[in-house]
Order: structure tokens, then sequence, then C-alpha cells
């Protein structure tokens, strides 16, 4: 059986369990490893303009809200009933109430907030209603060992016909997992012209389909095995890379950023201070897109509130400053026994509410939204009951949660357990569980 990621035979754990802290540094973080065989990838095509999400009113803004973009600079649009419509770019802007069709114009919003600057209107998102349902589609990030490795043996880009089969399923997101090193080979310096093509090619497809992709540097908060916030990696390159890629897709409405997938064994504070460097450095670029920041310790929802890995994220991440106050917390939970994603088996029928629900608690005690973007299971009954009792959970407190991502579909998995990557054309027997979810 393949090991949940393909790495050079070793298996990187998603540790649950208190560990002591000369554990938590030996852990040895994993990449993905290269596969046997590839698909044709995608090709690119032009982003969408307008994002067409309709939810329920939203009475008010806050540091947490959500914003998506209904319209760019001068052009008109239309909102149903009576919504807060704002107005800029980056960190700056001008909010309205507006009712019916409005024009994204100073005229119309009675001051200019950023001159100069190309800005867009964006819709307050309301609760009650998912924003975001889809799937991990791996292959980017495949072949750690190999960096940066050579395109189509030890990394791929998921093919058009497993996007499209995705988006027929209902799902509106592809959360796309890369690796830093391919895209920024040297800090500081400009990104590989190659890897680039393949990443906007990749999202442009995607989201000229009317689908969402959230961009995940998948390094743990490393870069070249040095963690964020060292002499190595000072918080700065960071910012540099962030600043490059936002502005890359600054434009494309139906792009989130996610900051970093799993940072891990280091001290949460020093996460934070990475974090909020790289949300500076996106607003800066006058980028709009929503931004999705996990926490320390593998982003676990169980563990949010613990301290076994240092201070916890519960009480570090209030500090999280977003200048575009548009930011989402992004966890991961795994339903087996220690949280891991490695395992067959399922706790229980009911352990998928049972770790989100501290998590959940925060996000409404702080106000705060939240989106589960990693969770599998092996099919059998106990985790076919888990993954439905966990998205029934996340489906009805909708109004902290904005959506989910199943880990994962893509080429290269072959028997990989929890992969959903159709077989021959034949679903897997977890689409079955997510169907009436997507629905």
């Amino acid at each position: 059986m393949k090991s949940r990621y393909r790495i050079d035979n070793t298996n990187r754990m998603r540790r649950c369990m208190p560990l002591v802290a000369a554990s938590v540094a030996a852990l040895m973080l994993a990449g993905c490893g290269g596969g046997d065989g590839g698909t044709a990838s995608l090709s690119t095509a032009s982003a969408s303009d307008t994002d067409t999400t309709t939810l329920k009113p939203a009475a008010t803004s806050t540091t947490s809200s959500v914003w998506l973009t209904i319209a760019k600079d001068s052009a008109a649009f239309t909102v149903s009933g009576t919504r807060t419509v704002r107005y800029g770019a980056g960190s700056t802007w001008v909010e309205k109430s507006v009712s019916g069709s409005g024009q994204c114009t100073s005229t119309f919003f009675g001051k200019d907030p950023a001159a100069g600057v190309a800005k867009v209107c964006q819709l307050l998102q309301g609760t009650g209603t998912l924003l975001w349902r889809g799937v991990s589609l791996a292959g980017a990030e495949f072949g750690e060992g190999s960096l940066p490795g050579t395109y189509g043996s030890n990394y791929i880009y998921p093919s058009a016909d497993s996007v499209t089969y995705y988006k027929n399923k209902g799902m509106n997101l592809v959360r796309l997992p890369f690796r830093w090193e391919r895209l920024q080979p040297t800090l500081n310096q400009v990104f590989d012209a190659n890897e680039l093509s393949r990443l906007t090619g990749f999202v442009n497809a995607v989201t000229a389909t009317g689908q969402t992709v959230l961009l995940d540097p998948h390094n743990y908060a490393r870069y070249y095995g040095n963690v964020i916030g060292s002499s190595a990696v000072p918080n700065s390159a960071y910012a540099d890379f962030w600043r490059r890629l936002a502005t890359q897709f600054k434009g494309n409405p139906r792009v989130i950023f996610g900051l970093m997938n799993e940072p891990n064994s280091m001290p949460t504070e020093q996460w934070l201070s990475g974090a909020n460097a790289a949300l500076a450095a996106i607003r800066s670029a006058n980028a709009s897109n929503v931004v999705f920041v996990p926490g320390n310790a593998w982003t676990g929802a169980h563990s949010w509130n613990q301290n076994w890995y240092g201070t916890p994220n519960g009480t570090v991440m209030k500090g999280i400053n977003d200048p575009g106050h548009n930011l989402v917390f992004e966890v991961h939970q795994y339903l087996d026994g220690d949280s891991s994603g490695q395992s067959a088996s399922c706790v229980s029928a009911t352990i998928g509410a049972q770790r989100l629900q501290d998590f959940t608690t925060w996000l409404r005690s702080n106000g705060y939204r939240g989106f589960l973007g990693e969770f599998g299971a092996a099919s059998n009954d106990t985790c076919n009951q888990a993954v439905s009792n966990m998205l029934t959970f996340v489906k009805n407190n909708a109004d902290v949660w904005t959506g989910w991502a199943w880990w994962a579909g893509g080429p290269w998995w072959g028997g990989y357990m929890y992969s959903i990557e159709p077989s021959n054309g034949v679903d897997k027997p977890q689409m079955s569980v997510l169907a009436p979810y997507l629905k």
C-alpha cells in the first residue's frame, strides 16, 4: 500500500499526542516522491473577471470578514437585496451599502481610496452557507528528495481531465500543492520562468471554468529544510516570495492564497511573525485576495488549544494582522488514532465532529472564520460514518466554517488509500460519501 506521501520510503507523521521537545525536534519532514507516469497538464487560459458566489447577507464588516471580488475597476455590478460592498485594493478600502446595481468607481463610492492603483469591488460574504467544497490535487509538490527535480519524472501538475471530473461532481475549489524551491530557486530572486508558466497555466485554466484555486506552498514552513524566521530563511525572504506571488495572481479573483502547508516544530510565535510578514507583503502588492492562514503543529484542529508544541495556536494566532481584513484560518484534521492521516482505521463514527469542536468554539468566540484544508480516510464502515459526521458538523456550523478540501486526488497515487482520483473512469468509494455534501 502506498504511504500517504510518496517520499523516498519515509513517512512524515502528523503528530497528535503530546511529545517531549526532543521528539518534536526529531520529527522528519516529508515531501512527495516522484511517480512512474504522468498525464497531460492543463494549458493556459484566461481568468474569470468576477466571482458570482451568492450567500446570505452579512450585516457588518469585521477584521475576520470574507470578501469576494464582484467587479473590477470601472465595471458595473448588481447585488441581490441590500449588501455591503467595498471599493479599493490591498489594505485601503471604502465601504458602502448597496441595493441593486452599482458602479466600481470613485464617483459611485464617493471617494478614491487608492489613487493610481487598479481597484476592485468586493462583496461582504454572509454566513450559513459554505463557500468552498473541493479537493487537493497533488503532484506538483512531489519529489522533495529531488529538488528542484525534473518535470514529468519527479513531479507533475494535475491534468485537465482530473479538474473536469471534480467540477462535474460538484466541487468548486482545487487546492494546488507546489514547492517553493521550484518556483523560487534562490531566495529574494525572480521566479523560475518555466515553473511559473506551469503554475500560471494551471491556475488560469481552472479559474476560467469558474472554480477557485487555493495556492498551497507545500513546504511545512521550510525552504530547503531551513525554517522560516531563521537566519537562513528570514521573514523578509518569505515576505518577498509572497509579494511576488501576490503580484502574479492579484488580478484573478478566483485565487486564494494559502500562506503555507502545515508549519511545525517551531515556536508558534515564530510562525506568527512569518505569517504577519507575508500578509503585509501581500497587501503591499495591492492584492485583495482571500488569504488562508494555518497554525503551528501541522495546523491540527484537535490541537489548536493544546500546548505540547509550545504556546497554543489558540493563544498566539489571535495576534494575526491582515491589513486587508480578508483572512480565514485553515486547519487540517484526520480521523485515525494520532490524527496523522497514516492509517486505514478511524477512531469512531463521531471522531470528526469531536476533533473539530474545540476549534469551532474558538472561531466563534473570537470572531474568525475557518476552512478544513485537509481531511481524508480510507473506505470502511467506521471511516465512512466519520467522514459524514465531520462534513455534517462543518455544514451545521457554517456561521464560522467556510468549506473543506479532501486529501487527495491527482495523478501518481497508485493504490493510496485516501485517494479519490478515479481509476479507469470508475469512482473511488469515498465519492459516494462526499456526494451528498456536494449538492
